[in-house]
């Protein structure tokens, strides 16, 4: 069985390493085992952000749409159950979209949501 010699790969996946932390701070960007636990730590916590993101964004859009209710002169919980009573069919995030950007649109959304609950 010929003799394998692994030296160009080793080298490769080690280049391959170094390029991926360049930019990381200290022996991090210099040394190779540091920049691996480095590398695999940055892979997990992006891997765990990307799903903790879609639970940030629905919470500060919950935060928007109750400040822009507040201004309207309802609550979150009560302006939720009379769209859903009314069936509107209209997401989080959009909703949090018309408080932020067309007050008017929102507001014409509050006054079914209270006709709904009257």
């Amino acid at each position: 069985m010929p003799r394998v010699k692994r030296g160009t790969i080793a080298l490769k996946k080690r280049r391959t390493l170094m390029k991926a932390v360049k930019g990381y701070r200290g022996a991090r960007s210099r040394r190779v085992n540091c920049a691996q636990e480095a590398f695999h730590h940055a892979q997990h916590y992006a891997y765990r952000d990307r799903r903790n993101r879609k639970r940030d964004m629905r919470s500060l859009w919950i935060v928007r749409i109750n400040a822009a209710a507040h201004s309207c002169g309802i609550s979150y919980s009560r302006l939720m159950s009379g769209l859903k009573s009314a069936g509107v069919e209209i997401n989080r995030k959009v909703l949090a979209e018309l408080a932020v950007t067309d007050m008017n649109a929102f507001s014409a959304l509050v006054k079914t949501a209270q006709a709904q609950q009257a």
